[in-house]
């Protein structure tokens, strides 16, 4: 893998929406030929082609796809976007709680963009499961730091959600 590959896939993946959702497969046949372009045993290939599946509305093709390509060791920011990906798959095929296994440890790693992303994937997990309430902190809680005033407020609000019989204060 170069440069010049994650280049061409990157402007794939930008043209991905000119693709009607009846040429899905003319979509994922461009991704097969850059894959193809990988070493047998790299982690990128399942990736990228898990993620074109579940792109286009095949969860359950996805997901033993991210799991093979973070069973190859995919990881930092794709394996992180691996995780979050696979475990709303999960969701997708009912499989929530393997969802909720797969990211609850996300929300104490290292930090970076993807944080939301986690806690939103994460709250629809607990969602499906009859777990709301978890769910909502955690959304609350990502969007605290984003409002423009109240964010202690919502922030103690969202705690309070799963640790009631505190004030808010």
């Amino acid at each position: 893998m170069n440069e010049d590959w994650e280049e061409r896939t990157t402007a794939a993946w930008a043209g991905f929406d000119d693709y009607e959702e009846e040429r899905a497969a003319d979509f994922r046949v461009v991704i097969d030929a850059l894959v193809a372009e990988l070493p047998a045993d790299s982690p990128l290939g399942p990736f990228e082609q898990a993620c074109a599946w579940d792109s286009t509305g095949h969860s359950d093709k996805a997901v033993p796809l991210y799991r093979e390509a973070l069973a190859r060791g995919l990881s930092g920011y794709k394996g992180r976007r691996a995780k979050i990906q696979l475990a709303s798959s999960l969701r997708n095929i009912g499989q929530a709680d393997e969802g909720v296994k797969l990211l609850t440890p996300e929300l104490v790693g290292p930090s970076d963009e993807l944080d939301d992303a986690v806690r939103a994937c994460l709250a629809l997990c607990l969602a499906d499961l009859g777990r709301e309430r978890e769910g909502l902190a955690l959304v609350i809680g990502a969007l605290a730091p984003h409002l423009p005033r109240y964010q202690r407020s919502m922030a103690n609000y969202a705690r309070l959600l799963v640790e009631p019989g505190e004030s808010a204060g």
